[in-house]
């Protein structure tokens, strides 16, 4: 099967919430569009309703909403008349530097100009013309300006109120597209830790715990912040310059044609900054989860690092890290520094100097065809162009930082998986069968040779052995933790791989040496939250391996709250509690994987009664190192490195005088060590 990319991934994600991201996309077309008319607003406004005033103005006879009193006369300007207008005769109104001047008769509005002594000269095309004109006063200046002034009024209005309209549509786009981000990273991060609990035991043997917590937490927060800032960033800035470039075209095509010389400008600097920051973020990133596994590790492991007085070393590993992620992360400052601000000021003011050259060397001279509308806009459109360049390149850290993690994410979701099949099967009666089973946790190094054995349901059966020999294998192979490479196992007649991990498991129960405890309640630590556990069923668990004769003299009972670990009970009163949530689930079949090892004499005395009663109705597996234990156990199975050397009652393999007598007689300090 073909892996898709890291891209392809984040893009299907993105594609199972569709239908809200397309309408917050449609209200940023809408958002953007309202907002880029501002210019062209500006622009007729300039052009047609203030600067417009210079121009040839005819004398009329009838009054209206366009019309000029000056002189005793009504005057209205050219491209206002109407076809039925009837016109006396022609004025033009001349801008020289900053004052207006009134000519009686037409003259060219282009060229230039020279005032003498009221006489003006104006030189166009090679031709001069000569007419006396009349500066206008604040009071009539103003009176050519009024008819425009409803015009503008009515064009500020509609400038504001599209924006407005955009605010609205902006609004709903960012809060939209940024639902649509948390529910994607939800989605991911759900995914993630299904994902997790499918994996087989031996990812979690080989990866450190912080490892795989900073997939789960800090890879996935680097991914949300792509959904909800990077790529609403680049969709936005995508549309932004989109429509600047459509608006620049309209305006002048060939300026806006060397305006476009900045999108391979900006797509190159893109593509060196994915392969140089791709390649620090890889780093960056494995080098903290390498630190969350060492602090995990080394809070864990606080109490022996102190004992050993190891703080110094321990210490020295941190810094390494921290210095390799420090410098690393100083590469990515370094190389976002040269990005950020100084790549697109550079491309600004390349920008605006091409922009005066072009426009000082052939538009602005007397014969020029610009209008100071057209030049405002270009301005404005040239300025806003560059605000999603900036935005572009300001998330370029971010963006490569999310692939980089992404990539870790999906990496840890194509570890094949196992699947979860939960369908009930009947409580079976647990008798278990191992024929010629072998098996090896890497390659052909076999730590269990060609085991058989039979247990009958009911029965209890013992296995000891000298560390190494295969005693705890054997219990992960029956819990198919892992399944063996030679050989199968049976529960009553049915291979194990017949059923699901679940299944097979749903009728087995463990009590393990070291018993782990839940942040919870001791109540919740035995119900596990299973609704099928009541409190009740809870309880009588608790009471009948000797739990509440503690557990009555705490404050709160069986709701006294427990930490992690449980580190305020005894490692006693925590077995009793693994144990009693063992027996709350009714297994069929009771695994006791050195249950008795760190328990004192008398909670041991406490559980060894309470089997007797537990036993009954159930096949019991149990993993000692105290033979004191065993003796009433129907079977023992003894070890030597992964061979099975040895089996029956106590009394018959003491009767033989072999390994398990050999063993006994140590416990029972009757044989030296080093005789055996």
């Amino acid at each position: 099967m073909k892996i898709k990319t890291t891209e392809r991934r984040l893009f299907d994600y993105a594609m199972q919430f569709k239908k809200p991201i397309a309408i917050g996309l449609i209200c940023l077309l809408f958002a953007v569009a309202l907002e880029l008319t501002g210019p062209f607003i500006a622009k007729r406004l300039i052009d047609e309703h203030i600067v417009v005033i210079e121009d040839q103005w005819y004398e009329v006879e009838q009054e209206d909403a366009y019309t000029v009193q000056y002189d005793n006369a009504l005057y209205k300007r050219a491209d206002r008349l109407y076809e039925t207008d009837s016109t006396a005769g022609v004025a033009t109104i001349i801008q020289i530097k900053r004052s207006y001047y009134f000519v009686g008769e037409e003259v060219p509005t282009t060229g230039s100009r020279t005032l003498e002594d009221r006489q003006l000269v104006i030189e166009t095309n090679g031709e001069v013309y000569e007419a006396e004109a009349e500066r206008l006063s604040l009071t009539d200046l103003y009176r050519f300006f009024q008819p425009e002034i409803p015009s503008i009024y009515w064009l500020l209005g509609l400038y504001v109120g599209l924006l407005l309209i955009a605010a609205v549509f902006q609004f709903a786009h960012t809060f939209i597209l940024q639902k649509s981000s948390n529910r994607i990273i939800k989605k991911m991060r759900d995914d993630l830790f299904a994902h997790i609990q499918r994996l087989p035991i031996s990812y979690f043997v080989n990866q450190p715990a912080g490892k795989v917590v900073a997939r789960v937490t800090n890879d996935t927060e680097a991914i949300k912040e792509l959904y909800v800032r990077v790529l609403a960033t680049f969709v936005t800035s995508f549309f932004y310059m989109l429509g600047i470039y459509i608006a620049l075209f309209l305006l002048d095509a060939r300026l806006a044609l060397f305006c476009t010389l900045v999108i391979p400008i900006i797509y190159g600097w893109m593509r060196m900054y994915k392969y140089l920051g791709g390649k620090y973020n890889r780093v960056v990133r494995s080098t903290i989860s390498d630190l969350n596994g060492n602090i995990n590790e080394a809070i864990q492991g606080m109490s022996i690092i102190q004992a050993f007085r190891q703080e110094k070393q321990t210490s020295e590993d941190f810094e390494k890290l921290n210095d390799r992620h420090f410098t690393f992360q100083r590469k990515l400052v370094r190389l976002s520094a040269l990005t950020s601000w100084n790549l697109v000021n550079v491309l600004r003011n390349i920008a605006f100097v091409a922009f005066i050259w072009y426009f000082g060397s052939s538009s602005l001279g007397v014969e020029g065809v610009v209008t100071v509308g057209v030049l405002y806009a270009f301005v404005d459109y040239l300025n806003r162009l560059f605000q999603p360049i900036t935005d572009l390149v300001n998330q370029l850290p971010q963006l490569e930082e999310a692939r980089v993690a992404a990539g870790r994410v999906f990496e840890l979701l194509n570890e094949k998986g196992e699947g979860v099949q939960s369908e009930a099967v009947d409580r079976y009666g647990g008798h278990i069968l191992f024929d010629h089973v072998s098996f090896a946790y890497e390659k052909e190094d076999y730590v269990l040779k060609d085991i058989s054995f039979d247990v009958k349901p009911g029965e209890t059966a013992a296995f000891v052995g000298h560390t190494g020999s295969g005693k705890s294998t054997i219990m992960n192979m029956l819990f198919r933790f892992y399944d063996p490479q030679k050989g199968t196992i049976y529960i009553d007649g049915h291979p194990t791989t017949e059923w699901s991990r679940q299944q097979v498991r749903s009728h087995m129960g463990i009590v393990l040496q070291d018993p782990f405890i839940f942040t919870g309640t001791i109540l919740s630590n035995v119900t596990m939250n299973d609704e099928r556990i009541s409190r009740e069923i809870a309880i009588d668990a608790l009471k009948a391996v000797g739990a509440d004769r503690f557990i009555e003299k705490l404050p709160e009972g069986y709701d006294t709250p427990l930490k992690e670990k449980g580190d305020s009970l005894s490692m006693g009163e925590r077995q009793l509690i693994s144990f009693a949530r063992a027996l709350a689930f009714d297994p069929a079949i009771l695994i006791l994987d050195e249950a008795t090892a760190n328990i004192d004499t008398e909670t041991e005395q406490l559980i060894q009664k309470a089997l007797e009663v537990l036993k009954k109705g159930r096949t019991t597996l149990v993993i000692a190192h105290r033979l004191s234990t065993i003796q009433s156990a129907d079977q023992i199975f003894v070890l030597k490195h992964g061979t099975m050397v040895e089996q029956g009652t106590h009394q018959e393999l003491i009767d033989v005088k072999g390994h398990y007598h050999q063993m006994f007689q140590m416990q029972q300090g009757t044989v030296n060590v080093s005789a055996m």
